[in-house]
């Protein structure tokens, strides 16, 4: 209920905001806004969803594969923290525009350039998150753990995955609502496909409506993926911990 209360608030503002301004140029009322959005449930912006929702779940796999084991080996050594800060930090505060000009050069146009700049994003978000998660740990506990010989596997699985576990959740719920706006603008810059192509060709007509139809096609793609994600890692985490 206080969804539905929220997003008539969201339709208010739109409207109140469109009487301000009454251009379709600048800002499309939300009735005008959701025929386009109507007429654009085609195939070709179901391709263009698809495509752009491949790009996002690899793109989160990606993050999830080397953000975890570099951050985890990074928190409980302090060599290896040392060693590779200064190279995340760098990835970190390198601007997408750069990165941007890399993919060109290296790939062209394609799939390559929004999965590489989305993940590069996100990657230092993980890398740290976990780092913090990994540092969280009670350095007493490991050494009674220790002095009781308890084996290694079970150390991992009891203390570490138990205390990063809800630092695994934030980076999750972090890379799963912020991906697609790294993937989409990836796209509008150096994709042949997906919702940030068709966007891009909407602004060379200067088609206003379809760009606000097309971002909530994408609004409504990031907060589906997110909350689907959400769910997801709970249940696994709920049957981890009764197992």
């Amino acid at each position: 209920m206080r969804a539905v209360f929220g997003i008539l608030l969201v339709l208010i503002a739109w409207y109140l905001l469109h009487f301000l301004f009454p251009s379709s140029l600048i800002l499309p009322g939300p009735v005008e806004t959701f025929k386009v959005f109507i007429k654009m449930l085609n195939r070709e912006t179901f391709e263009a969803l698809l495509s752009t929702l491949l790009k996002g779940l690899v793109s989160t796999f990606i993050v999830i594969a080397v953000g975890l084991p570099v951050g985890f080996f990074m928190g409980i050594s302090d060599r290896v923290y040392e060693f590779l800060r200064p190279l995340v930090t760098v990835v970190q505060a390198v601007p997408v525009v750069s990165w941007l000009v890399v993919v060109i050069f290296l790939w062209g146009i394609g799939w390559q350039g929004p999965v590489v700049i989305s993940s590069l994003s996100l990657i230092p978000v993980a890398i740290f998150t976990t780092v913090s998660g990994v540092r969280s740990v009670d350095r007493k506990l490991l050494e009674v753990m220790k002095v009781y010989r308890v084996p290694r596997r079970m150390i991992l699985k009891e203390v570490y995955l138990g205390s990063i576990w809800p630092f695994v959740l934030s980076i999750l719920e972090v890379s799963s609502g912020n991906v697609w706006k790294a993937v989409v603008m990836g796209e509008y810059l150096c994709g042949d496909s997906g919702l940030g192509v068709l966007i891009s060709w909407a602004r060379q007509y200067v088609d206003v409506p379809r760009v606000y139809a097309l971002t909530i096609f994408t609004v409504v793609l990031g907060i589906s993926f997110e909350r689907s994600v959400k769910v997801l890692a709970r249940r696994v985490w709920k049957k981890w911990r009764l197992s």
